[in-house]
């Protein structure tokens, strides 16, 4: 829109109620050191200005390759090139009682305010010492919770640190006052009356809480492409300028497989929307992948 503002006609979908936020900064407004006004990245005057349709908190339910159009919850928009950039969904672990309340992902601004609106002292515990699941509990206990953290593996974000480096993390989070349980398999969650009263292991423990926040990893959310005919695989396969199997549909970030890997980074979706941006000026661009740090 800056470089030709007359040459696009743009509408945005999201499924959120909401436009362009940091979802990396959520951790700072779950600990209270950030307001969601703080990780806002255009706020609806900025979308107005640049002259862009919003249709935000309307979900898009089909895609019709041949009439190229998209279907919202509120009608059809048509298109010359689409982009898909539809992210991921938090994978939930399929424990008997998942459907409990008190049982919840983090990914989202609606996960965060549900922490963020409990009491101090409440008992959460955190499935998953990965990056995003130790997130979590550090912003929960940054608001006075009592955290606890399941690792199915032998030392906290396997991915990244070795077994010293980790050692050094968790002995960093248990002076915050988070009670780590590595090596730790879990059975069930246990409720009354329909809500969650604790997290039973298989060695038999059961962790006393009021929440548990599922943080066990991501899935390309690539069922749109899939469904409309794309070539998916993992996700939503596309070639380095971005290009689906359909040559007027392009697909950008967690929701796409390029040269057989996925995304889960901000870096380098960055660069694929830039590549998308200067392909469809007629530029040459070509995505490439990196060696990237956590």
């Amino acid at each position: 829109t800056e470089a030709a503002p007359d040459r696009f006609d743009i509408t945005i979908f999201n499924a959120e109620p909401r436009g362009t936020y940091n979802r990396i900064m959520l951790s700072p407004v779950l600990a209270g050191e950030k307001t969601f006004a703080d990780i806002v990245t255009h706020d609806p005057a900025w979308y107005a200005a640049h002259g862009i349709t919003t249709r935000f908190g309307e979900r898009v339910t089909e895609l019709d390759r041949q009439a190229k159009t998209v279907r919202g919850e509120h009608g059809r928009v048509g298109y010359d090139n689409l982009v898909i950039a539809t992210g991921s969904d938090p994978f939930m672990s399929p424990l008997p009682g998942r459907d409990l309340t008190g049982v919840i992902a983090y990914r989202d601004l609606e996960d965060t305010m549900t922490m963020a609106g409990l009491l101090p002292g409440t008992k959460a515990v955190v499935i998953g010492g990965g990056l995003l699941g130790l997130e979590a509990a550090a912003g929960m206990a940054a608001r006075g919770f009592d955290v606890s953290v399941v690792h199915l593996m032998d030392h906290l974000m396997e991915r990244q640190l070795d077994a010293e480096a980790a050692g050094l993390l968790e002995a960093s989070l248990d002076a915050k006052g988070i009670a780590i349980h590595c090596g730790a398999d879990s059975e069930e969650i246990l409720g009354e009356n329909g809500h969650v009263t604790a997290l039973k292991l298989k060695d038999g423990t059961e962790l006393r809480c009021d929440l548990v926040v599922m943080a066990v990893g991501i899935r390309p959310a690539s069922t749109l492409g899939q469904t409309a005919g794309l070539a998916t695989n993992r996700a939503i396969i596309v070639d380095d300028q971005m290009r689906s199997s359909d040559p007027d549909i392009f697909a950008i970030g967690e929701c796409v497989e390029h040269r057989g890997t996925t995304f889960g980074l901000v870096a380098p979706l960055f660069e694929q929307a830039k590549t998308v941006a200067a392909t469809l000026f007629c530029q040459k661009a070509a995505f490439v992948q990196k060696t990237l740090s956590t």
